[in-house]
C-alpha cells in the first residue's frame, strides 16, 4: 500500500451525539460509500475521524474502488486469493 491511501481522496464526516456516544458518518465523494463508527463521547474529534476515515478506506479497497486493492470482491463475504 502507499504511505497515504486517502490522499487522493475527498471524504465528508458527519458527527451526531447521541446519548452518551457520537456516531460519526463517514462518506466517499466519488463513490458514495458510507461507514458509521460510534465513540464516547468525551474522545477527541479527530481521533474519531481518522478511525472512521481508516474504516472507510477498508471498505473501499475490499469493495475494489481503490487502487491498492487486491481482487474484487464478488458481492460476497471475503477475498479472492
Amino acid at each position: 500500500m502507499t504511505d497515504d491511501p486517502a490522499q487522493d481522496r475527498e471524504f465528508i464526516f458527519e458527527f451526531v451525539t447521541v446519548g452518551d456516544s457520537v456516531r460519526v458518518a463517514a462518506v466517499d465523494v466519488a463513490t458514495g460509500t458510507e461507514v458509521v463508527v460510534f465513540g464516547p463521547v468525551h474522545t477527541a474529534q479527530s481521533d474519531l475521524q481518522r478511525l472512521a476515515a481508516r474504516k472507510l478506506i477498508r471498505r473501499l479497497v475490499q469493495d475494489g474502488h481503490h487502487p491498492d486493492s487486491k481482487t474484487p470482491r464478488p458481492g460476497g463475504r471475503g477475498v479472492i486469493v
